[in-house]
């Protein structure tokens, strides 16, 4: 989630290897990542977004422009590199002040709409300010390639859309996922989802504030698709779309619903950790195509890379993608959280002030985050999670319980699964061990 995963897209590298496994720890200095290796090939580099990756001086030099917003608007030092905003400061500030001010519908979560200009907002300032940088580059005559992170804050808590983006999922156009009643008092659940569930539970909460925050969330997605439609029609517009590789792809998903919470935690379930990943280079690659083999975020980098024609470091554990390169296809991905420290428990939950809710999350999100080293593996049909501080391990079968909501460790018919699944995890920590490469005879 977040950071680590961010590091690890860029690094193509596991956050056992990079050392980057929680929130407050960035890019580690000196690290190989790809806009190091951009620059040095001669790419313009630029970022334009979110950063929530690169702290060190070194690594923020890279970058020929920098136009940096998050959730929360612009950061304290808007100072931007390369280029300006196209909107005028204090529009921006004002089209996000509501989401540092609105009032929570309940302890677990606030959401609301507002009508400022489209281009105000962070999806649509990203946007605009992405076309100006492509024009910019178009009528500038160079040959010099790009590198462009284009990091859309949204979706992201706290929830704030526009109206018009809202109005489009009345209620009869959103179906709720399947919830379990007993999902997290069987017995099944680990003690860590079970406490999660507690803070960020919406089961007892009001069901058209639920209908109302996954409104604000669908339209968040819908404004991004029309910001994507906007960029790839200035690419067009400019002749550059041929000659530009696009790829889509997110740090972590949104339980939004799924086992009767919202937000996000440190737990695997598929509605954090299997994120949209779209590759497109007209021409070069397939369009349309589908590929459901196993991939992840570490291989993003060695793609480009590869299509690109530059070496890949041997520091990246992460392989070109099936399909988009000749590469194989794999069938079995990993994910991984935690950072060796104690377990956040039960006694811990108790003394954090009622009620329960975001404020809880963020309390305690320090112990939460750092607790332990769980880790997961996940084939086509079947996911397991290792928690050596856990009171339990987890095993979904994922033809029969796509949902993910019955964890069927305890099942002995399941025994052999859960031993071959091991032996992966294993293999994989085997394989991946080294941060940096170990010089071979």
């Amino acid at each position: 989630l977040c950071m680590p995963a961010r590091i690890s897209f860029w690094t193509g590298q596991w956050p056992h290897s990079h050392g980057g496994r929680r929130n407050e720890t960035p890019m580690p200095a000196g690290a190989t990542h790809a806009a190091r290796i951009w620059q040095e090939a001669g790419y313009h580099v630029g970022l334009i977004g979110k950063n929530h990756c690169f702290a060190e001086a070194d690594d923020l030099a890279l970058f020929d422009t920098w136009c940096e917003i998050s959730h929360g608007g612009l950061p304290s030092d808007a100072n931007t590199r390369g280029m300006e905003w196209f909107r005028p400061v204090a529009g921006i500030h004002a089209a996000h002040e509501l989401r540092r001010t609105m009032t929570p519908q309940n302890p677990r979560f606030a959401y609301a709409t507002s009508d400022f200009p489209l281009e105000d907002y962070s999806t649509g300032l990203v946007a605009g300010q992405t076309v100006r940088f492509l024009e910019k580059h178009s009528q500038s005559g160079t040959d010099q390639p790009f590198a462009l992170w284009l990091s859309i804050p949204d979706p992201h808590e706290p929830w704030v859309c526009p109206e018009q983006y809202a109005a489009l999922f009345p209620p009869e156009k959103i179906a709720l996922p399947p919830w379990r009643d007993d999902e997290f008092s069987d017995g099944r659940a680990p003690m860590r989802n079970r406490l999660l569930y507690e803070m960020l539970g919406v089961r007892r909460d009001n069901l058209d504030d639920l209908y109302g925050l996954m409104a604000v969330y669908y339209g968040m997605v819908r404004f991004i698709d029309d910001a994507l439609g906007q960029i790839l029609d200035a690419l067009v517009r400019l002749g550059l779309r041929e000659d530009t590789i696009v790829v889509f792809c997110s740090d972590h998903g949104d339980m939004m619903g799924e086992h009767a919470m919202q937000c996000k935690g440190g737990v695997f379930y598929d509605c954090l950790t299997r994120v949209p990943l779209i590759v497109s280079w007209p021409g070069h690659i397939p369009a349309g195509h589908v590929d459901d083999s196993m991939v992840n975020l570490v291989d993003v980098m060695p793609t480009l890379l590869e299509l690109q024609g530059l070496p890949q470091p041997r520091t990246m554990h992460g392989q070109p993608l099936p399909t988009v390169t000749s590469a194989a296809a794999r069938d079995a991905t990993f994910s991984e959280y935690g950072a060796g420290g104690p377990p956040f428990t039960p006694a811990d939950l108790e003394a954090l002030p009622r009620p329960w809710g975001r404020k809880t999350l963020i309390q305690s999100l320090r112990h939460r985050e750092a607790a332990g080293r769980r880790k997961m593996v996940r084939t086509r049909h079947w996911k397991y999670i290792h928690d050596p501080l856990g009171d339990k391990d987890e095993l979904y079968d994922l033809r029969a319980d796509p949902w993910e909501l019955s964890n069927v460790i305890d099942d002995p018919t399941h025994a052999s699964t859960v031993a071959d699944l091991r032996l992966r995890l294993a293999d994989w920590m085997i394989a991946t061990e080294d941060a940096q490469p170990v010089p071979l005879p």
